[in-house]
């Protein structure tokens, strides 16, 4: 019995240091947000400030030194990137009509989008989560790298103003404005869809999350989207919202209608 219990203790001996081991070794693969500063030259002089826009709630849970996440400023940045984008819009495409701007602005501010700009950075390497949050790979999920993408433009727009935030998100844009362009990526399929089905006299087509899978920070789900009872296409995506989105395109396609 007694050796069975060493062999025990050193089994939760050694259980223990491997996930000391691991545990260190996450604390020392984040970014600080000095370094993180430095890195991407932002200059920006109040670092308390950066260090709240990198921090998630579930990192506020564990740490008591940490004193405020980043949501408030997720909520400023959003409203400072709606702002600018849609200048930069103005100002770069003088003959670009009214709706055509609020499409092209809605396509650069989306989730995706804000997400596929801070993996460009890599945000994810700063982003200060709570262990189980980071376990469970949220530094790749991209609702949270687009929550935080905000609260750091939120950031610099308080350190910076509305200059700062220009000279950090214009080479973003200019990447991506024409890539939008050029694949149709600003078209919404489902209000196209919804046009199509008024035409037609049906009912407004109903959205059905069929299946999803894979691990939290990288799962797929899989919409079914419904015309008059009728399953008229599947679409998938890494959220609901671009699910959604994708099935709408696969209907459109399956009925023969163009986007145009």
């Amino acid at each position: 019995m007694a050796a069975n219990c060493l062999k025990a203790d050193g089994w939760r001996s050694l259980s223990s240091r491997e996930d000391h081991l691991k545990e260190s070794k996450m604390l020392v693969e984040t970014e600080s947000p000095e370094e993180f500063n430095k890195r991407l030259q932002l200059n920006i002089s109040d670092i308390l400030l950066l260090s709240r826009a990198l921090t998630h709630r579930s990192y506020l849970n564990e740490h008591a030194d940490a004193v405020e996440d980043n949501e408030r400023l997720e909520f400023l940045g959003d409203a400072v990137l709606d702002f600018v984008v849609g200048a930069w819009l103005y100002n770069r495409y003088p003959d670009m009509l009214e709706g055509e701007l609020t499409r092209m602005r809605s396509a650069l501010v989306h989730t995706e989008e804000l997400a596929e700009f801070a993996v460009q950075i890599d945000l994810g390497k700063a982003m200060r989560l709570g262990k189980g949050e980071s376990q469970a790979g949220g530094k790749e999920r991209p609702a949270l790298l687009c929550d935080t993408f905000e609260a750091v433009v939120g950031a610099i727009y308080l350190d910076q103003n509305i200059e700062g935030v220009i000279r950090f998100i214009s080479p973003f844009l200019l990447n991506s404005a024409d890539d939008i362009l050029i694949n149709h990526k600003d078209e919404d399929p489902k209000s196209k869809l919804q046009e199509w089905a008024q035409a037609k006299g049906y009912a407004t087509p109903q959205y059905v999350t069929a299946n999803s899978s894979g691990p939290d920070h990288s799962k797929v789900f899989e919409v079914d989207v419904y015309i008059n009872g009728k399953v008229i296409a599947r679409g998938s995506g890494h959220s609901k919202q671009a699910a959604t989105k994708s099935a709408a395109a696969n209907a459109l396609k399956n009925l023969d209608i163009s986007l145009k």
